[in-house]
Protein backbone atom coordinates (compact mmCIF):
# COMPACT_ATOMS: atom_id res chain seq x y z
CA UNK A 1 0.00 0.00 0.00
CA UNK A 2 1.23 3.58 -0.41
CA UNK A 3 2.83 4.90 2.64
CA UNK A 4 1.17 7.49 5.13
CA UNK A 5 3.89 8.16 7.12
CA UNK A 6 6.13 11.01 6.36
CA UNK A 7 8.80 8.78 5.38
CA UNK A 8 8.75 7.71 1.73
CA UNK A 9 10.62 5.16 0.14
CA UNK A 10 12.80 5.89 -3.62
CA UNK A 11 14.31 4.44 -6.43
CA UNK A 12 18.00 5.88 -6.41
CA UNK A 13 19.54 3.61 -9.16
CA UNK A 14 19.03 0.11 -10.68
CA UNK A 15 21.67 -2.34 -12.60
CA UNK A 16 21.74 -5.37 -14.41
CA UNK A 17 24.02 -7.82 -16.08
CA UNK A 18 23.51 -8.60 -19.56
CA UNK A 19 20.27 -10.93 -20.11
CA UNK A 20 21.51 -14.39 -22.02
CA UNK A 21 19.76 -17.04 -23.51
CA UNK A 22 20.17 -20.14 -21.01
CA UNK A 23 22.82 -22.69 -21.97
CA UNK A 24 24.89 -19.76 -24.05
CA UNK A 25 27.34 -16.61 -22.24
CA UNK A 26 26.38 -17.06 -18.38
CA UNK A 27 25.89 -20.61 -19.03
CA UNK A 28 29.02 -21.40 -16.69
CA UNK A 29 28.11 -18.85 -14.12
CA UNK A 30 26.46 -19.62 -10.46
CA UNK A 31 23.29 -17.40 -9.65
CA UNK A 32 25.32 -15.85 -6.78
CA UNK A 33 28.51 -14.90 -9.13
CA UNK A 34 25.64 -13.20 -11.18
CA UNK A 35 24.26 -11.35 -8.36
CA UNK A 36 27.41 -10.41 -6.81
CA UNK A 37 28.54 -8.66 -9.60
CA UNK A 38 25.67 -6.85 -10.20
CA UNK A 39 25.46 -5.55 -6.76
CA UNK A 40 29.17 -4.84 -6.29
CA UNK A 41 29.36 -2.74 -9.89
CA UNK A 42 25.74 -0.88 -8.27
CA UNK A 43 27.95 0.36 -5.54
CA UNK A 44 31.06 1.25 -7.47
CA UNK A 45 28.61 3.83 -9.83
CA UNK A 46 26.50 5.22 -6.99
CA UNK A 47 29.79 5.09 -4.83
CA UNK A 48 27.65 4.01 -1.69
CA UNK A 49 29.55 2.82 1.40
CA UNK A 50 28.65 -0.46 2.15
CA UNK A 51 28.12 0.35 5.48
CA UNK A 52 25.08 2.48 4.68
CA UNK A 53 23.33 -0.82 3.58
CA UNK A 54 20.78 -2.13 6.35
CA UNK A 55 19.25 -5.21 4.38
CA UNK A 56 19.72 -7.22 1.43
CA UNK A 57 16.41 -8.70 -0.58
CA UNK A 58 16.47 -10.96 -2.89
CA UNK A 59 14.16 -12.83 -5.53
CA UNK A 60 14.78 -16.12 -7.13
CA UNK A 61 12.41 -18.86 -8.76
CA UNK A 62 14.54 -21.94 -9.11
CA UNK A 63 17.88 -21.69 -6.47
CA UNK A 64 20.24 -24.13 -6.37
CA UNK A 65 20.29 -26.60 -3.24
CA UNK A 66 23.94 -25.52 -2.51
CA UNK A 67 22.62 -21.89 -2.42
CA UNK A 68 19.49 -21.80 -0.96
CA UNK A 69 19.77 -17.75 0.17
CA UNK A 70 21.34 -16.13 -2.46
CA UNK A 71 20.70 -12.63 -0.95
CA UNK A 72 23.04 -13.45 1.96
CA UNK A 73 25.74 -14.45 -0.78
CA UNK A 74 25.17 -10.59 -1.91
CA UNK A 75 25.69 -9.18 1.67
CA UNK A 76 28.79 -11.06 2.18
CA UNK A 77 30.35 -9.25 -0.81
CA UNK A 78 33.21 -7.80 0.77
CA UNK A 79 32.19 -4.08 0.19
CA UNK A 80 29.50 -4.73 3.24
CA UNK A 81 29.91 -5.49 6.92
CA UNK A 82 28.70 -9.13 7.74
CA UNK A 83 26.39 -7.62 10.07
CA UNK A 84 23.77 -7.30 7.14
CA UNK A 85 20.86 -9.37 7.40
CA UNK A 86 19.81 -10.73 4.22
CA UNK A 87 16.94 -13.04 2.30
CA UNK A 88 15.33 -14.54 -0.36
CA UNK A 89 11.84 -14.51 -2.02
CA UNK A 90 10.06 -16.22 -4.63
CA UNK A 91 6.54 -15.28 -6.06
CA UNK A 92 7.12 -16.55 -9.38
CA UNK A 93 8.00 -13.94 -12.28
CA UNK A 94 7.20 -11.15 -9.88
CA UNK A 95 9.92 -12.18 -7.07
CA UNK A 96 12.37 -8.77 -8.27
CA UNK A 97 9.28 -6.72 -7.75
CA UNK A 98 8.32 -8.13 -4.16
CA UNK A 99 11.82 -7.68 -3.23
CA UNK A 100 11.78 -4.80 -3.65
CA UNK A 101 8.25 -3.49 -2.29
CA UNK A 102 9.39 -5.55 0.49
CA UNK A 103 12.37 -3.07 0.76
CA UNK A 104 9.99 0.03 0.09
CA UNK A 105 7.75 -1.77 3.32
CA UNK A 106 10.48 -1.98 5.71
CA UNK A 107 11.77 2.15 4.67
CA UNK A 108 8.22 3.38 5.07
CA UNK A 109 7.66 1.64 9.04
CA UNK A 110 11.22 2.81 9.68
CA UNK A 111 13.26 -0.24 9.88
CA UNK A 112 15.70 0.35 7.54
CA UNK A 113 16.66 3.44 5.34
CA UNK A 114 18.81 1.75 2.50
CA UNK A 115 18.23 -1.56 1.70
CA UNK A 116 19.49 -3.66 -1.96
CA UNK A 117 16.52 -5.43 -3.91
CA UNK A 118 16.77 -6.92 -7.10
CA UNK A 119 16.69 -10.67 -7.85
CA UNK A 120 18.44 -13.59 -10.19
CA UNK A 121 17.86 -16.59 -12.06
CA UNK A 122 20.25 -18.85 -14.05
CA UNK A 123 17.97 -21.12 -15.52
CA UNK A 124 21.40 -22.64 -17.39
CA UNK A 125 22.04 -23.99 -13.87
CA UNK A 126 18.86 -25.46 -12.69
CA UNK A 127 19.51 -28.23 -10.29
CA UNK A 128 18.34 -31.94 -11.41
CA UNK A 129 16.71 -34.59 -9.21
CA UNK A 130 16.56 -37.98 -8.49
CA UNK A 131 13.94 -39.85 -8.37
CA UNK A 132 11.87 -40.35 -4.55
CA UNK A 133 12.67 -43.78 -4.56
CA UNK A 134 16.22 -43.24 -5.80
CA UNK A 135 16.38 -40.51 -3.11
CA UNK A 136 15.37 -43.30 -0.28
CA UNK A 137 17.89 -45.87 -1.47
CA UNK A 138 20.59 -42.81 -1.30
CA UNK A 139 18.97 -42.42 2.74
CA UNK A 140 18.98 -45.87 3.68
CA UNK A 141 22.73 -46.74 2.26
CA UNK A 142 23.82 -43.96 3.98
CA UNK A 143 22.98 -45.73 7.10
CA UNK A 144 24.17 -48.93 6.42
CA UNK A 145 26.60 -50.07 8.71
CA UNK A 146 27.96 -52.75 6.28
CA UNK A 147 28.96 -53.12 2.92
CA UNK A 148 26.57 -56.31 2.68
CA UNK A 149 23.78 -53.96 3.93
CA UNK A 150 24.61 -51.24 1.51
CA UNK A 151 24.78 -53.45 -1.69
CA UNK A 152 21.48 -54.99 -0.48
CA UNK A 153 20.05 -51.67 -0.31
CA UNK A 154 21.14 -50.92 -3.93
CA UNK A 155 19.78 -54.12 -5.49
CA UNK A 156 16.70 -52.75 -5.00
CA UNK A 157 17.54 -49.84 -8.11
CA UNK A 158 16.05 -50.30 -10.84
CA UNK A 159 16.70 -48.44 -14.26
CA UNK A 160 14.19 -46.66 -14.32
CA UNK A 161 14.73 -45.15 -11.03
CA UNK A 162 18.10 -43.75 -12.15
CA UNK A 163 16.42 -40.88 -14.42
CA UNK A 164 16.95 -37.80 -13.52
CA UNK A 165 14.20 -35.37 -12.82
CA UNK A 166 14.48 -31.74 -14.30
CA UNK A 167 11.72 -28.99 -12.20
CA UNK A 168 9.17 -28.33 -14.90
CA UNK A 169 7.76 -25.03 -15.07
CA UNK A 170 4.08 -25.86 -15.22
CA UNK A 171 1.73 -25.70 -12.40
CA UNK A 172 1.83 -28.04 -10.03
CA UNK A 173 -1.93 -27.43 -9.21
CA UNK A 174 -2.81 -28.15 -12.71
CA UNK A 175 -0.11 -29.95 -14.50
CA UNK A 176 -0.24 -27.38 -17.57
CA UNK A 177 2.95 -25.42 -18.15
CA UNK A 178 2.79 -21.67 -18.84
CA UNK A 179 3.12 -21.97 -22.58
CA UNK A 180 -0.22 -24.34 -22.54
CA UNK A 181 -1.99 -21.70 -20.63
CA UNK A 182 -1.16 -18.80 -22.87
CA UNK A 183 -2.21 -21.15 -25.89
CA UNK A 184 -5.58 -21.70 -23.97
CA UNK A 185 -5.90 -17.48 -23.53
CA UNK A 186 -4.94 -16.99 -26.81
CA UNK A 187 -7.72 -19.07 -28.37
CA UNK A 188 -10.89 -18.30 -25.73
CA UNK A 189 -9.75 -14.33 -25.99
CA UNK A 190 -9.49 -14.04 -29.72
CA UNK A 191 -5.61 -13.05 -29.93
CA UNK A 192 -4.74 -13.90 -33.44
CA UNK A 193 -1.13 -14.90 -34.03
CA UNK A 194 -0.83 -12.35 -36.63
CA UNK A 195 -1.57 -10.01 -33.37
CA UNK A 196 1.10 -12.31 -31.40
CA UNK A 197 3.22 -11.68 -34.14
CA UNK A 198 3.25 -8.17 -34.61
CA UNK A 199 4.19 -7.28 -30.76
CA UNK A 200 6.78 -9.25 -30.54
CA UNK A 201 8.37 -7.73 -33.50
CA UNK A 202 7.87 -4.57 -31.71
CA UNK A 203 9.45 -5.59 -28.85
CA UNK A 204 12.50 -6.69 -30.50
CA UNK A 205 12.67 -3.29 -32.78
CA UNK A 206 12.34 -0.78 -29.84
CA UNK A 207 14.73 -3.36 -27.37
CA UNK A 208 17.03 -3.21 -30.51
CA UNK A 209 16.37 0.71 -30.46
CA UNK A 210 17.46 1.20 -26.79
CA UNK A 211 20.82 -0.38 -27.10
CA UNK A 212 21.95 1.27 -30.30
CA UNK A 213 20.87 4.76 -28.58
CA UNK A 214 22.36 4.03 -25.27
CA UNK A 215 19.16 4.06 -22.85
CA UNK A 216 19.93 0.14 -21.92
CA UNK A 217 23.74 0.51 -21.92
CA UNK A 218 23.36 2.53 -18.73
CA UNK A 219 21.11 0.22 -16.98
CA UNK A 220 23.34 -2.87 -17.96
CA UNK A 221 26.94 -3.68 -16.37
CA UNK A 222 29.61 -5.44 -18.51
CA UNK A 223 30.05 -9.72 -17.65
CA UNK A 224 33.79 -10.55 -18.46
CA UNK A 225 33.89 -14.28 -18.91
CA UNK A 226 36.00 -16.75 -20.44
CA UNK A 227 39.39 -18.28 -18.91
CA UNK A 228 40.78 -14.98 -19.47
CA UNK A 229 38.11 -12.52 -18.94
CA UNK A 230 38.32 -11.74 -22.26
CA UNK A 231 35.26 -12.34 -23.43
CA UNK A 232 33.33 -9.11 -22.56
CA UNK A 233 29.37 -8.93 -22.72
CA UNK A 234 27.71 -5.60 -23.22
CA UNK A 235 24.20 -6.21 -23.89
CA UNK A 236 21.43 -8.76 -23.84
CA UNK A 237 22.17 -11.90 -26.50
CA UNK A 238 18.24 -12.41 -27.77
CA UNK A 239 17.42 -9.03 -29.05
CA UNK A 240 16.66 -9.47 -32.97
CA UNK A 241 16.23 -6.50 -34.58
CA UNK A 242 16.56 -8.20 -37.42
CA UNK A 243 13.61 -10.12 -37.26
CA UNK A 244 10.10 -9.74 -39.51
CA UNK A 245 7.19 -10.08 -39.78
CA UNK A 246 7.95 -13.05 -42.47
CA UNK A 247 10.72 -14.81 -40.06
CA UNK A 248 8.38 -14.87 -37.41
CA UNK A 249 5.09 -16.32 -39.36
CA UNK A 250 7.73 -18.90 -40.06
CA UNK A 251 8.19 -20.66 -36.65
CA UNK A 252 6.14 -23.36 -35.65
CA UNK A 253 3.31 -23.40 -33.02
CA UNK A 254 5.11 -24.95 -29.94
CA UNK A 255 2.55 -26.34 -27.42
CA UNK A 256 -0.66 -27.03 -29.93
CA UNK A 257 1.39 -27.97 -32.99
CA UNK A 258 -1.93 -28.21 -34.73
CA UNK A 259 -3.96 -25.42 -33.91
CA UNK A 260 -1.49 -23.09 -31.93
CA UNK A 261 -0.74 -19.58 -32.22
CA UNK A 262 1.69 -19.35 -29.54
CA UNK A 263 5.74 -19.58 -30.47
CA UNK A 264 9.35 -19.48 -29.27
CA UNK A 265 9.05 -15.94 -31.91
CA UNK A 266 5.95 -14.64 -29.65
CA UNK A 267 7.15 -16.06 -26.42
CA UNK A 268 9.89 -14.73 -23.52
CA UNK A 269 12.92 -17.38 -23.85
CA UNK A 270 14.52 -18.87 -21.27
CA UNK A 271 17.19 -16.74 -19.51
CA UNK A 272 19.82 -15.97 -16.98
CA UNK A 273 20.35 -12.61 -15.72
CA UNK A 274 20.57 -10.42 -12.36
CA UNK A 275 19.59 -7.02 -11.27
CA UNK A 276 19.48 -5.10 -8.21
CA UNK A 277 17.99 -2.04 -7.34
CA UNK A 278 19.47 0.46 -4.52
CA UNK A 279 16.20 2.40 -2.76
CA UNK A 280 16.92 4.14 0.13
CA UNK A 281 14.06 6.76 2.09
CA UNK A 282 13.90 9.83 0.57
CA UNK A 283 16.12 12.34 2.92
CA UNK A 284 18.30 9.78 3.53
CA UNK A 285 19.03 9.90 -0.27
CA UNK A 286 19.61 13.41 -0.38
CA UNK A 287 21.43 13.46 2.85
CA UNK A 288 24.11 11.47 1.12
CA UNK A 289 23.61 13.79 -1.84
CA UNK A 290 21.78 11.37 -4.33
CA UNK A 291 18.96 12.89 -6.40
CA UNK A 292 16.09 9.95 -6.23
CA UNK A 293 14.68 9.01 -9.08
CA UNK A 294 11.10 7.77 -8.40
CA UNK A 295 9.31 6.58 -5.12
CA UNK A 296 7.20 3.52 -4.23
CA UNK A 297 3.42 5.04 -4.78
CA UNK A 298 1.68 1.81 -4.49
CA UNK A 299 1.57 -2.03 -5.66
CA UNK A 300 -1.14 -4.77 -5.53
CA UNK A 301 -1.35 -8.10 -5.56
CA UNK A 302 -3.89 -10.60 -6.76
CA UNK A 303 -4.64 -14.20 -7.79
CA UNK A 304 -6.91 -16.15 -10.20
CA UNK A 305 -7.80 -19.81 -10.45
CA UNK A 306 -4.50 -21.50 -12.15
CA UNK A 307 -7.40 -23.66 -14.18
CA UNK A 308 -8.66 -20.93 -15.46
CA UNK A 309 -6.70 -18.47 -17.51
CA UNK A 310 -3.35 -18.59 -15.44
CA UNK A 311 -1.88 -15.33 -16.48
CA UNK A 312 -4.58 -12.81 -16.44
CA UNK A 313 -3.48 -12.05 -12.82
CA UNK A 314 -2.79 -8.21 -14.14
CA UNK A 315 -6.13 -7.26 -15.09
CA UNK A 316 -7.50 -7.33 -11.35
CA UNK A 317 -3.98 -6.04 -9.85
CA UNK A 318 -3.68 -2.83 -12.03
CA UNK A 319 -6.55 -1.55 -11.21
CA UNK A 320 -6.32 -1.79 -7.69
CA UNK A 321 -2.75 -0.67 -7.91
CA UNK A 322 -4.19 2.65 -9.10
CA UNK A 323 -6.90 2.99 -7.03
CA UNK A 324 -4.42 2.73 -3.78
CA UNK A 325 -1.96 5.43 -5.44
CA UNK A 326 -5.10 7.57 -6.20
CA UNK A 327 -5.27 7.76 -9.52
CA UNK A 328 -6.36 6.61 -12.89
CA UNK A 329 -4.98 5.32 -16.08
CA UNK A 330 -5.10 8.37 -17.83
CA UNK A 331 -2.89 9.77 -15.48
CA UNK A 332 0.03 7.68 -16.32
CA UNK A 333 2.50 8.69 -18.87
CA UNK A 334 4.55 5.13 -18.89
CA UNK A 335 3.63 1.64 -18.80
CA UNK A 336 5.63 -1.69 -18.57
CA UNK A 337 4.26 -4.84 -19.26
CA UNK A 338 6.10 -8.29 -18.62
CA UNK A 339 6.27 -10.06 -21.60
CA UNK A 340 5.92 -13.68 -20.67
CA UNK A 341 3.75 -14.33 -23.70
CA UNK A 342 2.31 -12.07 -26.56
CA UNK A 343 -0.98 -13.63 -25.81
CA UNK A 344 -0.71 -13.27 -22.02
CA UNK A 345 0.06 -9.56 -22.84
CA UNK A 346 -3.22 -8.33 -25.14
CA UNK A 347 -5.09 -10.97 -23.58
CA UNK A 348 -4.96 -8.37 -20.28
CA UNK A 349 -4.56 -5.68 -22.59
CA UNK A 350 -8.27 -6.45 -23.79
CA UNK A 351 -9.83 -6.80 -20.40
CA UNK A 352 -8.28 -3.39 -19.47
CA UNK A 353 -10.00 -2.24 -22.14
CA UNK A 354 -12.98 -3.84 -22.02
CA UNK A 355 -16.34 -2.64 -20.47
CA UNK A 356 -17.27 -6.64 -19.75
CA UNK A 357 -14.57 -6.64 -17.67
CA UNK A 358 -14.80 -3.58 -15.86
CA UNK A 359 -18.45 -5.18 -14.82
CA UNK A 360 -16.54 -7.98 -13.84
CA UNK A 361 -14.26 -6.18 -11.34
CA UNK A 362 -17.11 -4.56 -10.14
CA UNK A 363 -15.37 -1.29 -11.72
CA UNK A 364 -17.50 1.98 -13.17
CA UNK A 365 -15.84 1.96 -16.51
CA UNK A 366 -13.24 0.02 -18.02
CA UNK A 367 -9.76 0.48 -16.45
CA UNK A 368 -8.15 1.93 -19.79
CA UNK A 369 -6.89 2.08 -23.48
CA UNK A 370 -3.26 0.76 -23.86
CA UNK A 371 -1.31 3.55 -25.55
CA UNK A 372 1.66 1.76 -27.50
CA UNK A 373 3.35 5.22 -27.41
CA UNK A 374 4.01 4.85 -23.63
CA UNK A 375 4.16 1.66 -22.99
CA UNK A 376 7.05 -0.60 -23.45
CA UNK A 377 8.84 2.08 -25.05
CA UNK A 378 12.08 -0.17 -25.10
CA UNK A 379 10.62 -3.30 -25.80
CA UNK A 380 10.22 -5.84 -23.06
CA UNK A 381 10.52 -9.76 -21.74
CA UNK A 382 9.98 -11.07 -24.89
CA UNK A 383 13.10 -9.29 -26.94
CA UNK A 384 15.64 -8.40 -23.68
CA UNK A 385 14.65 -12.24 -22.19
CA UNK A 386 13.47 -13.35 -18.33
CA UNK A 387 15.48 -14.67 -15.46
CA UNK A 388 12.11 -15.36 -13.24
CA UNK A 389 13.66 -13.54 -10.21
CA UNK A 390 15.01 -10.46 -12.21
CA UNK A 391 12.39 -9.42 -14.33
CA UNK A 392 10.63 -7.04 -11.75
CA UNK A 393 13.74 -5.43 -10.79
CA UNK A 394 14.92 -4.59 -14.63
CA UNK A 395 11.11 -3.09 -15.27
CA UNK A 396 11.68 -1.21 -12.04
CA UNK A 397 14.81 -0.16 -13.65
CA UNK A 398 14.40 0.62 -17.06
CA UNK A 399 10.89 2.55 -16.12
CA UNK A 400 12.52 4.83 -13.24
CA UNK A 401 15.48 5.99 -15.83
CA UNK A 402 12.85 6.21 -18.67
CA UNK A 403 10.38 8.63 -16.32
CA UNK A 404 13.38 10.35 -14.90
CA UNK A 405 14.68 11.44 -18.78
CA UNK A 406 10.36 12.24 -20.20
CA UNK A 407 9.61 13.76 -16.87
CA UNK A 408 6.98 11.23 -16.19
CA UNK A 409 4.97 11.94 -13.12
CA UNK A 410 3.78 8.47 -12.88
CA UNK A 411 4.78 5.12 -14.41
CA UNK A 412 2.93 1.04 -14.17
CA UNK A 413 4.02 -1.94 -13.84
CA UNK A 414 1.79 -4.69 -14.51
CA UNK A 415 3.70 -8.63 -13.79
CA UNK A 416 1.76 -12.14 -14.40
CA UNK A 417 3.54 -14.59 -12.54
CA UNK A 418 2.79 -18.59 -11.87
CA UNK A 419 0.04 -20.02 -9.43
CA UNK A 420 -2.13 -17.46 -11.49
CA UNK A 421 -0.77 -14.25 -9.28
CA UNK A 422 -0.81 -10.89 -10.95
CA UNK A 423 1.27 -8.08 -9.53
CA UNK A 424 1.22 -3.93 -10.22
CA UNK A 425 3.20 -1.06 -8.78
CA UNK A 426 2.60 2.56 -9.50
CA UNK A 427 5.82 4.52 -9.54
CA UNK A 428 6.00 8.36 -8.65
CA UNK A 429 8.57 10.68 -10.57
CA UNK A 430 10.65 12.31 -7.43
CA UNK A 431 11.17 16.11 -8.02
Amino acid sequence: MASTTSRRAVVVAGLRTPFAKSGTVLRDVTASELARHCTRELLYRTELPGDEVDEVIYGQVVPSPLIPNVAREVSLLPQFPRTIPAYTLNRACASGAQAITNAADQINMGHASVILAGGVEVLSDVPILHTRKFAQVLQAASKAKTLGERLGIFAQVRPKDLIPVAPAIAEPSTGESMGQSAEKMAKENGITREAQDEFALMSHQRAAAGHRDGRLAVEIAPWFGGREMDQVSTSDNLVRGDTSLDALAKLKPVFDRTYGSVTAGNASPLTDGAATVLLMEEQKARSLGYRPLTAIRSYAVAAVDPGWQLLMGPAYAVPLALQRAGISWNDLGLVEIHEAFAAQVLSNVQAWGSAAWATRLGLSGPVGEVDWSRTNVMGGSIAVGHPFGATGARIVTTLSYEMARRDVQFGLISICAAGGMGYAMVLERVA
